[in-house]
């Protein structure tokens, strides 16, 4: 086993007093000195910063790129004007989630952002179509909360004329970066895409701000779960369909209709006659969270699902989860069990997500 790699904010996060734990092979922020909770509710009502370089950034250049991806992605690209991003997925030939990813128009090029988990099966994956797929060494941060506007204006003042899933260049202290508004804590917020020599010295500058402060992977995760948003590995996998996960909307309507990608045959029939299983917010009775692999019961006893994503949720105040049921069983206000150490606990089918978003539309 390798040593688990270390991002350029790696000396940073300990300064700032971050708890360091190795995920997906990098040593990345779990918490911060303030704690999980604090650092969620700071995200909700102002600011909060969050380290992202251990995913992948990827430049896609030649004739047809676009196209080139729709025939790995169930999304349209040939319609996607410069300057907006959209998020898709790659697909098997089994109609399977390969990984989940953002891809943005730069103009010249084709941006794309890979999960850290995934990045160098998504990347050998982009090499076998006939364009430039080249790797970038860059960092990346979220700011993300409803100070985040005010934050990076203050920098970069074309940040505020973004509106959700737009991206542009910006210049920061002197640097050329990349702004992006979109993020994964249902907050507004960017991502900011900047050279690895100059990223210290811009998140230093950021955090001057008083509203804005570090959070680590504990409260991206319990933000993304209120807000519904799946995680690869867990809600999503090679196994499980966009249409079982309820992201047909980011299939637009003419490949939904016409197919053409990977694993289109299954994905097409489900979005005909409905898929056997939903993805589908859960709601624990009682204050303890129930969490990944729980298994579902109907009221009568029959195993119908099991739980893929959960824990607190310190904006919902109350355990949440998500996970999959049988279709009959995925209309909120069912009535559930949660089978835990044996013993049937009370829950209900909600709808999601947990707590509202509030992209910048």
């Amino acid at each position: 086993m390798s040593e688990p790699r270390k991002t350029p904010l790696y000396d940073l996060h300990v300064e700032l007093g971050g708890k360091m734990v190795d995920f997906a092979g990098w040593m990345m922020p779990v918490n911060y000195t303030a704690g999980v909770a604090a650092e969620h509710k700071h995200c909700r009502e102002k600011a909060a910063l969050f380290d992202v370089s251990h995913m992948g950034q990827v430049e896609l250049r030649g004739e047809n790129v676009a196209e080139q991806l729709e025939s790995l992605c169930p999304s349209s690209f040939t319609p996607l004007v410069e300057g907006k991003a959209r998020y898709t997925f790659f697909t098997n030939p089994e109609g399977g989630i390969m990984d989940d990813l953002i891809v943005a128009n730069a103009g010249d090029h084709f941006f794309v952002v890979v999960n850290a988990s995934m990045r160098d099966q998504d990347i050998n994956h982009m090499r076998g179509l006939d364009i430039e797929v080249k790797e970038l060494s860059r960092a990346l941060i979220a700011v993300q909360g409803p100070a985040a506007e005010a934050i990076m204006a203050a920098h970069a003042p074309i940040a505020a004329e973004l509106k959700f899933m737009q991206t542009a260049l910006a210049d920061i202290g002197g640097v050329e970066v990349r702004i992006s508004r979109l993020g994964y804590t249902g907050e507004d917020g960017y991502e900011i895409s900047i050279p690895e020599e100059s990223v210290v010295e811009i998140t230093r500058l950021l955090l001057e701000h008083p509203d804005l402060e570090p959070a680590g992977l504990g409260a991206r995760d319990s933000l993304r779960l209120e807000a519904g948003l799946c995680l690869y590995g867990n809600d999503i996998d090679n196994d499980t369909s966009p249409v079982e996960a309820n992201l047909t909307w980011a299939m637009q309507k003419k490949r939904r209709e016409e197919g053409g990608f990977p694993g289109d045959k299954r994905i097409l029939r489900e979005l005909s006659e409905g898929p056997i299983r939903k993805l589908v917010g859960i709601k624990p009775e009682g204050r303890a969270p129930a969490r990944r692999g729980v298994e579902v019961a109907s009221v009568a006893g029959n195993i119908i699902g099991s739980i893929t994503s959960g824990g607190f949720g310190p904006t919902f105040e109350g355990p949440i989860s998500m996970g999959y049921v049988t279709t009959e069983f995925a209309e909120p206000g069912t009535s559930v069990n949660l089978i835990i150490r044996g013993k049937p606990r009370p829950a209900t089918i909600i709808k999601l997500p947990f707590v509202a978003q509030n992209y910048k539309r």
